[in-house]
């Protein structure tokens, strides 16, 4: 995989670094899926996709996976497709179950250096956060992006910082210590959710989101320097 024009603002060390990373992601939305096309087109050699869902009629407003030519596949095994156009020697692994409190062990069968939550569920992304805060291991949540149309307002943030978001407020509650609110490492956005009957999303919003994640991996990997 050609990465010259990012070897021209990083240096080749620090590629080396980010291709020899190990991540996984957890949830291909909106978010997810963002976060792992950028990943994948700044060389990472080494990625674990979890989803067991398939894709549908309402993903393609915002999903980059989606298509009308591939609705009810698994997202997984698209992505796996889709990467493996982009860089064919990135080592994918698939988990193709549905993540839940009972069977959250099945994300530490391997170490990762990032781990990015950008699943739905709030009791996995508190239990996720648990455990990830004991194993020492690197967590970028993501918090909600539904019912917001302002992209500038997403922000890297911890999660004892965060407002107006309604899913950090949930796990604030349940996390409860304010020391490890701030290790934790989560996008979110300051915009007041739109009232909504039903989750109302944008293209561009869950997207930005994705990105950012990818933006605070690569400057934590450079920083390191």
């Amino acid at each position: 995989m050609n990465l010259n024009r990012l070897v021209s603002l990083i240096g080749e060390e620090n590629v080396k670094k980010i291709r020899n990373l190990n991540i996984l992601v957890l949830g291909l939305g909106g978010v997810g899926g963002y976060a792992l096309e950028s990943l994948v087109r700044c060389g990472i050699n080494r990625i674990t996709l979890v989803d067991g869902d398939v894709i549908n009629h309402s993903n393609i407003n915002r999903q980059i996976i989606a298509t009308r030519l591939n609705f009810n596949r698994y997202k997984t095994k698209e992505w796996r497709k889709r990467i493996r156009k982009i860089n064919k020697d990135c080592n994918v692994t698939i988990i193709n179950v549905m993540i839940t409190e009972d069977n959250i062990d099945l994300l530490f069968m391997q170490k990762y250096d990032y781990i990015i939550d950008c699943c739905d569920s709030t009791k996995v992304k508190v239990k996720l956060i648990k455990e990830c805060l004991e194993r020492d291991i690197k967590l970028i949540s993501s918090m909600g992006t539904a019912n917001k149309i302002d992209a500038t307002k997403v922000q890297i943030t911890t999660l004892d910082k965060t407002e107006y978001d309604p899913l950090a407020k949930r796990i604030r509650r349940e996390i409860k210590n304010k020391e490890d609110m701030k290790k934790i490492v989560v996008v979110s956005s300051t915009e007041k959710a739109i009232n909504n009957l039903v989750l109302g999303s944008t293209s561009y919003v869950p997207a930005t989101a994705g990105l950012f994640i990818t933006n605070y991996i690569v400057n934590d990997v450079v920083k390191k320097m």
